[in-house]
């Protein structure tokens, strides 16, 4: 049984070096996460070449995504470094005050368009939802606040409005020369931060491709607003290549306890309008410091793949953790096992997907007799853009898709989609009547079929040519293929 589900990582000091990303590729990781927000841009350059140099020596196609900082929504810093607020407490956060002056009784801002974006009654949320404060009032520069939850604050800390509605833009000047050093890195994938709509992520799209970059960019779903109602939240989904569930401010602020909810409605809706989905967030947090998950960290990962999830993601388990390679093969295994169940094997009903144009068709027809012809052992895609595959795997099935493309660019970008493997293959130069045959043949020299195993197989009448798929053959190992 192949792996569907994919496995981001976070690189970091842990596991920078070429002799650990060559371990944690042979481990499972499908794509690698650069984070903006640490690092300098050299540094990321150097990495995202060796993760090419790689990848490429052990023959993966292995996805580079860079993730943008965004917005620097934090508190300043304190003169000790921490405080303890009390329960009850009065605290004041004040844009105006020296940025380094923090104390028991006020702090600074990094964020200083708090004052116009809270009032009276508002809830403010630092440091991940640990600390809760009651805004009393507002006085020129300062939001007088009232502690709810209190807890030990140190520099730097995140702050949210309960329910959204701060007016951060999403890109900020650092995002848009990080926009330009991953177009001159060529990455796969860039990934917006704290996006409030669609037009945010077009315009984070255009900044890219007037820096030339061809990869697809990924909404990060962490404000309130952008799940606030389905039309916003499907504008943004259309308006990128594929959506980060980013659990940890979108938590904060919509509430822990409408988190799951939200964040299986995002997974239908992304796989629904036919984009990936990864899921992210304290997947395997114990790990950082353990060799073994948790339960509820099993589960997780397990419901996500369960629910649909393209991929699941790692961060500081990985970028610093004690153990990277062994909570790669934990998520590995929990992956496997979340896929074995029956859930997983359920047919999709045929009015779930309703074809607009001929190759979705295809890719729809494909998936349809897959998951209801017995014998059936995998499909094949002939594809120049990854276009009909991609569209294949938004439709559940136990089935391997297997793309064959010549182009790398290609090859990188489906590692991130479920149930994707892809096979490098130049059909250019061999004859119309053999190519059928050998693509069957390049699987059953992987051990992937076997004679009398069925395949079905899809292609375009004409070679090199972008969106053109228009054919449907089921085929039977070990019979002539024409």
């Amino acid at each position: 049984m192949v792996r569907r589900t994919k496995i981001v990582a976070t690189v970091g000091p842990a596991c920078d070096s070429e002799a650990m990303l060559k371990s944690l590729i042979e481990c499972g990781v499908n794509v690698f996460r650069l984070n903006f927000s640490h690092g300098s841009a050299q540094h990321h350059m150097e990495v995202g070449e060796r993760i090419r140099k790689v990848s490429s020596e052990i023959g993966t196609s292995v996805a580079t995504l860079v993730d943008l900082q965004g917005p620097k929504i934090r508190i300043a810093r304190f003169q000790a470094g921490e405080i303890t607020l009390k329960n009850g407490a009065s605290f004041i956060l004040d844009a105006e005050m020296d940025e380094s002056a923090g104390d028991q009784h006020a702090v600074g801002l990094a964020y200083k368009e708090l004052p116009n974006d809270c009032m009276a009654g508002d809830t403010l949320l630092l440091n991940d939802g640990l600390i809760e404060l009651l805004v009393e009032r507002v006085e020129g520069s300062a939001v007088h606040c009232r502690v709810v939850l209190g807890g030990v604050l140190s520099d730097k800390k995140g702050l949210n409005r309960k329910g959204g509605g701060l007016t951060a833009k999403a890109l900020t000047d650092k995002d848009i020369e990080d926009i330009r050093t991953a177009a001159e890195m060529d990455v796969d994938y860039v990934a917006l931060s704290f996006p409030r709509d669609a037009a945010d992520v077009e315009e984070a799209r255009n900044l890219y491709r007037s820096a030339g970059g061809n990869g697809g960019i990924v909404a990060k779903i962490e404000r309130a607003e952008a799940v606030a109602d389905d039309a916003t939240l499907d504008a943004i989904i259309l308006a990128s290549d594929g959506v980060m569930v980013a659990r940890g401010d979108l938590a904060v602020e919509i509430g822990d306890a409408e988190l799951v909810g939200v964040q299986k409605h995002i997974t239908w809706r992304a796989r629904h309008l036919n984009r990936f989905v990864i899921t992210a967030t304290q997947m395997m947090e114990s790990m950082i410091n353990n060799p073994q998950p948790t339960r509820a960290e099993i589960s997780d990962v397990a419901n996500a793949v369960l629910d649909g999830t393209d991929a699941v993601m790692l961060s500081a388990e990985t970028a610093t953790g004690q153990f990277p390679e062994a909570t790669v093969q934990a998520m590995h295994r929990i992956i496997m096992g979340a896929e074995r169940s029956p859930q997983m094997r359920d047919l999709f009903k045929q009015d779930d997907h309703a074809p607009v144009k001929i190759d979705e068709s295809i890719a729809a027809a494909a998936m349809y007799v897959a998951n209801r012809l017995p014998g059936v052992k995998a499909i094949i895609a002939m594809t120049e853009t990854g276009a009909t595959p991609m569209m294949m795997s938004r439709i559940r099935s136990g089935l391997p898709i297997f793309a064959f493309t010549p182009h790398a660019a290609c090859q990188r970008r489906l590692a991130v989609y479920r149930g994707i493997r892809t096979v490098n293959f130049d059909s250019a130069s061999i004859p119309p009547i053999k190519v059928n045959q050998q693509v069957v043949d390049a699987l059953v020299e992987q051990s992937v079929l076997v004679n009398g195993d069925k395949v079905i197989l899809t292609k375009g009448d004409f070679v090199n040519v972008n969106g053109g798929t228009n054919t449907l053959k089921i085929v039977e190992v070990g019979r002539e293929i024409l």
